[in-house]
Parts: structure tokens; C-alpha cells; sequence
């Protein structure tokens, strides 16, 4: 989840920790006092804190069900794809029909290490899209069978 929004999970996190924080009856009744609003309840805000701490927390929760949405599986002669969360679909591709394996990085991925893998086997569509997968560029080497010697500084 970091890997692929690294700001929005600083925000998220901030925005949890800040509306439950407001949503603590001296906390909000200090904040309707230096609203200088003397009608509004300190319950109200208190209330609207916590909605948006559940909106949030539904944010975080939705961000971290798509992390489980894709799983690939790398063997010496095949490549699985599972996709799905109730409901899975498999891909399942030989090693040696895959024509062209392509990573796309946004730069907050480059940072995180993290990537897009793209698989196409035969013809201009692709087979398989991976979506925010670690170490994207080791990935792609197994993938063609170019695994990289690792030093053991590494």
C-alpha cells in the first residue's frame, strides 16, 4: 500500500490520527471555541470527526483489499496469474511464449521501488497487467530467465 501511494497513506494516516484526536469531546469543544461559534455543539463536531475518520478508515481499507487483488507466481517454466478477491481468475502462461515484459514507473514508484509489469505473449494486446509490484526490475529478469548475480553486500 506504501509502495503505490506513499503521500496518500501519509495523509490517510494523518487525517485518522487528527479525527480522532478532534473527535474527543475536549478537543472539539476547545475547536468550536476558537471557531467563535458559540451555537454549534461540541457533539456536532465531534460527530463529523468521526465521519471522516470512517471515511477514512474506508479509504485505507479499500487501498489495502487492492493490494490483495494480484498475485503472481513465478516458476522455472510458467507464469500464474491470480487475480481477484472473492472471486479469482488464473492466468497461466508458458515461460516460452512470453515475447516482451514491460515496467512502467511513475517517479513516487521509482522511489518506493515499486512498479507496473506488463506481459505479452503473442499479438498487441497484453496477457497479463501486474499493478504495484515491488522491485519491478527483478521481477522482469526471472521473468525472461536472466535472473542477476547478487553480491553479498546486497
Amino acid at each position: 500500500m506504501v509502495r503505490m501511494n506513499p503521500v496518500g497513506m501519509v495523509v490517510a494516516i494523518l487525517v485518522l490520527i487528527g479525527g480522532i484526536a478532534v473527535a474527543t469531546p475536549p478537543m472539539a469543544t476547545d475547536i468550536a471555541e476558537f471557531l467563535n461559534i458559540p451555537k454549534v455543539d461540541h457533539r456536532i463536531i465531534s460527530l463529523i470527526a468521526l465521519a471522516i475518520v470512517a471515511i477514512d478508515f474506508l479509504i485505507l481499507l479499500t487501498w489495502y483489499a487492492k493490494t490483495k487483488i494480484d498475485r503472481l507466481i513465478i516458476k522455472r517454466d510458467e507464469l500464474i496469474w491470480i487475480h481477484g478477491l472473492l472471486s479469482k481468475e488464473y492466468t497461466e502462461i508458458n515461460m516460452n511464449s512470453i515475447r516482451t515484459v514491460r515496467i512502467s514507473q511513475t517517479i513516487l514508484q521509482r522511489i518506493m521501488d515499486a512498479g507496473d509489469i506488463t506481459v505479452f505473449t503473442s499479438g498487441d494486446l497484453p496477457e497479463v497487467v501486474v499493478k504495484g509490484l515491488p522491485d519491478p526490475h527483478l521481477i522482469r529478469e526471472y521473468v525472461k530467465g536472466e535472473p542477476r548475480e547478487r553480491d553479498a553486500d546486497e
